[in-house]
């Protein structure tokens, strides 16, 4: 073991191999959360980013570029603002449309099989819609990095596959009736057959990955299914558990939900042939992003209506799981407000005060303008990682995105 300097003048004992390899850390420019502050995250992080970060002191850096240039933060957002082009949410995805129409294609070929239950399963869900906001990300990634070819077009089927399989089990675990306003996979099927649907879908992600013979590929979805797989195992350890931290909470966003998207972006960059360091800031462009995202997410369960969303409101509450703007709401509410809130996310429902009781609470004490600002937050971050790139349409477009899920209703 290794003693090495810690935040704020503490001490930190590391393996001098290994997770946080000291001697890279000198090549940093980025913040992480300490260790100690969030522990179980620090192993998902490595692989991902290493060689390319520092310990620092508190959470509330989490992912925060320092400046390098001695520039104030106001003027690198002057000057990043002056060099890129706000694109609308359809001029972005227009520039990767054909694309998106091929991911389709061979989305619909990989799940074409002679298997009925599973042909009949994936037909479904392909036709079921979304966002395509993930093959979205590869296809942009793999653009700017200056990559053309096949595989992208394969690699955002990957991650398309590797989503709808997450939502497969998610419902599962969840016992949600609807998806995205049309009855779930499991209460159509059952949940036996779609938890091996989501099994198989799983399992062909990784047989068109592998044929890409990319060992680095492998190396992102393998880490990427391992944590993701981890976030829902701690998902289930934390639900009806109202003292989650904001702290867990995020460890919770990042392998639920960030990890997938910053590896989209790492996919587009391995494409293109980009170096360690360029893929990494692509990475944790893809981490704030997906950061915003969730937060975003657990906003519009409390703003949205069952119409717009596709699923019931409320559910997060319901399913007794802890969302920014409860934790925000527990730390501001009375001991009395704070018992009654417990027990209904302890009870999994609504028998102790109702949804709109939570939604007066949470009004009063502006919890969702909390997770707004801190989803601004991420967003503007997530830009700042684009630093460096050649400006390009698809800079463009992705320093554009962050403002679209800001916005998004849905």
């Amino acid at each position: 073991m290794e003693r090495t300097a810690g935040p704020k003048g503490g001490a930190l004992h590391l393996p001098a191999h290994g997770l946080w390899d000291p001697q890279h850390w000198k090549l940093s420019q980025y913040l992480i959360l300490t260790p100690d502050s969030c522990p179980s995250l620090a192993p998902s992080l490595h692989g991902h980013f290493v060689g390319l970060f520092r310990i620092v002191g508190s959470p509330s850096s989490l992912f925060t570029k320092t400046d390098s240039a001695g520039l104030t933060e106001g003027a690198r957002e002057n000057r990043r603002l002056a060099s890129v082009k706000n694109l609308t949410t359809k001029e972005v995805f227009e520039l990767v449309r054909p694309e998106l129409l091929r991911v389709e294609e061979e989305f619909g070929v990989q799940t074409a099989t002679g298997i009925r239950p599973i042909a009949e399963i994936g037909q479904y869900l392909q036709e079921g819609g979304g966002k395509r906001l993930r093959p979205a990300l590869v296809l942009l990634s793999a653009k700017l990095c200056g990559y053309e070819g096949e595989a992208s077009i394969r690699m955002g089927a990957v991650v398309e596959m590797i989503h709808t399989a997450t939502l497969v089990h998610d419902d599962v675990i969840d016992q949600a009736d609807t998806r995205r306003g049309r009855p779930s996979t499991n209460s159509r099927w059952g949940n036996p057959m779609s938890v091996l649907a989501g099994d198989w879908l799983y399992m062909q992600a990784f047989n068109i990955a592998l044929n890409e013979r990319n060992f680095r590929i492998l190396d992102v979805l393998i880490r990427l299914t391992q944590v993701m797989v981890e976030g829902e195992l701690l998902q289930l350890a934390c639900t009806r558990t109202p003292t989650v931290s904001e702290e867990t909470y995020l460890e919770l966003a990042y392998r639920k939900t960030a990890c997938l998207f910053s590896a989209c972006l790492r996919l587009g960059a391995l494409l293109g042939g980009k170096n360690e360091e360029e893929e990494s800031r692509l990475g944790l462009y893809g981490i704030n992003l997906g950061l915003a995202f969730q937060l975003i997410d657990d906003v519009l369960d409390f703003t949205s209506s069952e119409e717009v969303l596709g699923k019931p409101i409320g559910n997060d509450v319901r399913e007794g799981k802890m969302t920014l703007p409860l934790i925000y709401l527990l730390q501001r509410c009375t001991p009395a407000e704070a018992r009654k809130v417990s027990e209904v996310l302890e009870e999994g429902g609504f028998q102790s005060g109702r949804f709109a009781e939570i939604l007066d609470l949470i009004d009063h004490y502006g919890t969702l303008r909390a997770a707004r600002e801190k989803a601004q937050d991420f967003s503007e971050k997530a830009r700042s990682f684009l630093e460096g790139f050649p400006h390009s349409p698809y800079k463009d477009a992705l320093s554009s995105l962050p403002g679209f899920i800001l916005e998004r209703e849905f």
